[in-house]
């Protein structure tokens, strides 16, 4: 999996906006929703209608024409930039996603 480093922290995609997750309702395409680095070079460029179309070009690469990727969650598309070697988690309520970084000593189980 490619993913974008820089300064020791990846490059994580996310979507905090109402409506439909990013990664969070694509669970078969997460992985390279999360971090594919064209995706990540448009969202920087401000270009989210390129990010859209990379998805879902690149779903159907990945995975072909029968499967869908949902790319509702572009036009809210961030970057979150992740210690590499963190553990993170993204959460989504009614489309809203947000990332959790979890560290070491804080992070409780029951």
């Amino acid at each position: 999996m490619d993913k974008v480093i820089r300064n020791g922290k990846v490059a994580i995609l996310y979507s905090p906006g109402y409506g439909a997750g990013w990664s969070t309702w694509n669970d078969e395409y997460k992985d390279f929703l999360l971090f594919d680095p064209d995706i990540v070079a448009a969202v920087e460029n401000g270009d989210l209608q390129l990010a859209e179309d990379l998805a879902e070009k690149k779903g159907k690469q990945l995975y072909g024409d029968g499967d869908y990727t949902c790319v509702l969650g572009a036009r809210d598309l961030k970057i979150a930039w992740v210690e590499q070697g963190e553990a993170f988690e993204i959460t989504e309520y009614d489309g809203y996603e947000s990332l959790h970084v979890i560290s070491g000593n804080t992070y409780k189980t029951a």
